[in-house]
C-alpha cells in the first residue's frame, strides 16, 4: 500500500465539507429571497439562525459539525503520512469514517432522524478514535 492512499478518504472528507457548504448556501439564499428578508433584518448576529426553519438551519449546523471530529481526522491522516505508517488498516478505518460522515450529513441535512444521526456519528467517530489509539500505541511502543 502506498502512503498517499490515505489522501483519498482525506479529500473525500474535504469535498463532503465543500458539498455541505454549497448546500447550506443554497438553502439560506432560497430562504432569504423567498421571505424577502432585508439586510437590516439579518444584521443582528444569530438572527438568521433564530428565524430559520430546520431545512435551513440543519445544513449550517452540519457544516459546523464538520469542523469538530473531522479536524482530528485530518491531523491523524497527516501524522500517519509524515511518519510513513499508512497501511490497509488505517485506510480502511479512514474510509469507514468517511462513509459514516457522508451518511450523517445526508441525514442531518434532510430528514434529520436524530437517533439515526446519533449512531452514524458514533460509528464515524469510533473509526477516528480507533485510528488515534492505534497510532498512539504505535508511537509509544
Amino acid at each position: 500500500m502506498t502512503q498517499d492512499a490515505i489522501f483519498s478518504p482525506f479529500f473525500a472528507t474535504v469535498f463532503l465539507t465543500l458539498f455541505v457548504w454549497v448546500y447550506m448556501y443554497i438553502r439560506r439564499i432560497n430562504f432569504i429571497t423567498s421571505n424577502k428578508l432585508s439586510q437590516k433584518e439579518l444584521a443582528t448576529p444569530n438572527t438568521l439562525a433564530q428565524i430559520s426553519p430546520p431545512n435551513v438551519s440543519n445544513p449550517s449546523d452540519n457544516l459546523k459539525n464538520l469542523f469538530e471530529i473531522p479536524v482530528l481526522f485530518y491531523a491523524l491522516v497527516l501524522y500517519l503520512f509524515v511518519t510513513k505508517q499508512v497501511d490497509t488498516v488505517y485506510v480502511n478505518a479512514a474510509w469507514i469514517f468517511v462513509v459514516f460522515r457522508v451518511l450523517h450529513s445526508i441525514v442531518h441535512c434532510t430528514f434529520n432522524l436524530i437517533i439515526l444521526r446519533f449512531y452514524l456519528y458514533l460509528f464515524a467517530t469510533l473509526a477516528v478514535w480507533f485510528i488515534a489509539i492505534r497510532a498512539a500505541l504505535m508511537h509509544f511502543t
